[in-house]
C-alpha cells in the first residue's frame, strides 16, 4: 500500500513538473508568436485592433519594403555580420582565456595588480569622446571592418568569470603536467582548456549575442555603406520609417507601398533573431556536452 502510495505521489509530482515546464515554455513562447503574427498584419488593422496572436489582415507589404527595396544590401549586412562574430567571438574567446588562465595562477609575479588594474577599468573610464579619438586617430578604426571587431574583443567581466572557472581546477593536474615537462602554454591547451568547456561556451556565446546584436560601433565609426552590419542598417530602416511616419520626411520618397511604421519594428526584430533562433537547436547539443565535460573534477 506504502509502495503505491509513493507511485501516484511521484506520478504527481512529475506531472506537475511538466506541466508547469510548459504553461513556462508558452508564457516564453508567447512573444515570439506575437512578434511573428504582427510582423505579416495590416499596419491599418494593427492601428485598429491592436496586436494579436494570429494575423490580421495578413499580408507582405512590411517585408516588401524592407526586402525589395534593399534586398541585397541585407544580404551585404548579413554577411559583415557573420563575418564579425565569428572572427570577433573567436579572438575574444583567446584572448579572455589566455588572460584568465594566467591570473588564475598563484605563482604569476604581480597578479594581484595585474587583476586590480583590470577590475580598475571596469568602474573607471576616460569618457566617450577620448575614447573615439585614440580608436580613431591612433588605431585607425575609422571605416574600417576592425572597428567593429576590436573594442568588443575583451571583456573584465568574462575574464573574471574564466578565471575563476580556472582557479577551480585542481592544481595537482598542472602540476603533473609540469613533471612531464609541459610548459604553461601546453598546460592551458591541454589541460585547462578541455576542462573548461562549460566556461568557454558560456562566454562564447555572450560574446557571440554581442556581437550579433552590436549595431553602436558601427554609428560611432562606420560611414560605408558596405561595412554596415545587420543590426545597424535595419535600425536605419527603422529611423527612416519613423522619420516618414512622424511627417519629417516627404511619404512620397517611399513609393506605392504604405509605409509600415509599427509593424516594420516586429519585421526587422524577426530577421534579426531569426537564424539565432533555427541555429540554436544546433548548437543545444554542444552546449549540454560541455556541461556534462565539465561538471565533474577531482
Amino acid at each position: 500500500m506504502l509502495g503505491k502510495t509513493r507511485l501516484l505521489s511521484d506520478k504527481l509530482v512529475i506531472a506537475f513538473a511538466y506541466g508547469f515546464v510548459g504553461l513556462f515554455a508558452l508564457i516564453c513562447l508567447y512573444p515570439l508568436v506575437l512578434t511573428l503574427s504582427v510582423s505579416f498584419s495590416s499596419e491599418q488593422a494593427v492601428a485598429r485592433s491592436g496586436y494579436s496572436i494570429l494575423p490580421l489582415s495578413p499580408t507582405w507589404d512590411t517585408y516588401k519594403y524592407i526586402f525589395v527595396n534593399s534586398g541585397m544590401k541585407i544580404l551585404k549586412s548579413y554577411g559583415v555580420t557573420i563575418f564579425i562574430t565569428v572572427v570577433g567571438t573567436t579572438g575574444a574567446l583567446l584572448i579572455t582565456s589566455l588572460i584568465a588562465f594566467s591570473l588564475s595562477i598563484k605563482k604569476l609575479k604581480y597578479r594581484n595588480v595585474l587583476a586590480f588594474i583590470s577590475n580598475f577599468t571596469i568602474i573607471f573610464s576616460a569618457g566617450l569622446i577620448p575614447w573615439y579619438m585614440v580608436s580613431v586617430n591612433f588605431y585607425g578604426l575609422k571605416d574600417s571592418i576592425l572597428a567593429l571587431i576590436l573594442p568588443s574583443i575583451f571583456s573584465v567581466w568574462n575574464m573574471f568569470l574564466m578565471r575563476t572557472y580556472f582557479s577551480n581546477i585542481s592544481i595537482a593536474l598542472y602540476e603533473a603536467a609540469e613533471m612531464d615537462g609541459a610548459n604553461y602554454f601546453t598546460i592551458y591547451w591541454r589541460v585547462a582548456l578541455p576542462l573548461s568547456k562549460t566556461a568557454l561556451l558560456t562566454v562564447g556565446l555572450m560574446y557571440a549575442l554581442q556581437y550579433w546584436n552590436d549595431w553602436w560601433h558601427a554609428l560611432i565609426f562606420i560611414q560605408e555603406q558596405d561595412l554596415f552590419p545587420l543590426q545597424y542598417y535595419l535600425y536605419n530602416i527603422l529611423s527612416n520609417v519613423n522619420a516618414i511616419s512622424s511627417g519629417r520626411i516627404p511619404s512620397g520618397a517611399a513609393g506605392s507601398i504604405t509605409l509600415p511604421a509599427e509593424t516594420v519594428k516586429m519585421a526587422v526584430t524577426v530577421i534579426t533573431i531569426g537564424p539565432i533562433i533555427f541555429l540554436y537547436p544546433f548548437v543545444q547539443k554542444y552546449f549540454v556536452h560541455g556541461i556534462m565535460a565539465g561538471a565533474v573534477k577531482e
